[in-house]
């Protein structure tokens, strides 16, 4: 198996066993309260966040809260988004490293993953370019074209992290289960089984 290239199966593999190894990723994955409470905030504040950030997309779209300038909406919600945001990374991140192994190798969460990297490029692209003339739009009922595909890529992205973070919890695409050549090859299933055989 040739492990060249800018996708290396086996070392997410390796990188996830690493982390495995430690003590400290044992003792939150068996914890009877702590590793509930981080999957509870992660969950709450991962809902304040994008319910945050959903209420700006509309705002966008021009489907809600037309009457209210867009940076007014934003000044309102950007404190709250902000500290769902990192909240929710930290506890994301604790996530993983309770169960870095499986995790590593799910379809859903290389799907939340590629899901997340766009999402923080249309983010990058609206603050780079389409905000620059936001003086022009900012009280429009309905703003611009560029305005409202940023706010319905942000919407979507974000629902689907939402959805494919729900699906992790399933086993449907594990590796130790019988799966297609695909799912195999996306779930990075042959390094772990490669390793496992070794």
């Amino acid at each position: 198996m040739n492990d060249t290239g800018p996708y290396n199966p086996s070392l997410i593999h390796d990188f996830a066993l690493w982390v495995d190894s430690h003590a400290w990723s044992t003792a939150l994955h068996e914890s009877l309260w702590v590793y509930p409470l981080v999957e509870s905030t992660h969950v709450l504040t991962l809902m304040l966040f994008v319910g945050m950030l959903a209420m700006v997309d509309l705002r966008m779209l021009g489907v809600a809260f037309r009457h209210t300038p867009v940076s007014e909406m934003t000044a309102r919600v950007l404190p709250w988004s902000v500290a769902g945001f990192v909240i929710m990374v930290c506890t994301g991140v604790l996530l993983f490293y309770a169960i870095p192994v499986r995790t590593a190798h799910s379809v859903w969460f290389r799907v939340k993953v590629i899901l997340l990297i766009v999402a923080a490029i249309n983010a990058w692209w609206f603050h780079r370019r389409v905000s620059r003339d936001r003086e022009r739009w900012d009280s429009q009922p309905k703003p611009p074209l560029n305005v409202r595909l940023t706010a319905a890529l942000s919407l979507a992205t974000w629902s689907g992290v939402i959805v494919a973070g729900r699906m992790i919890a399933y086993n449907w695409f594990d590796c130790d289960r019988p799966q297609s050549a695909f799912i195999t090859w996306a779930a990075g299933c042959a390094a772990e089984l490669q390793a496992e055989a070794g």
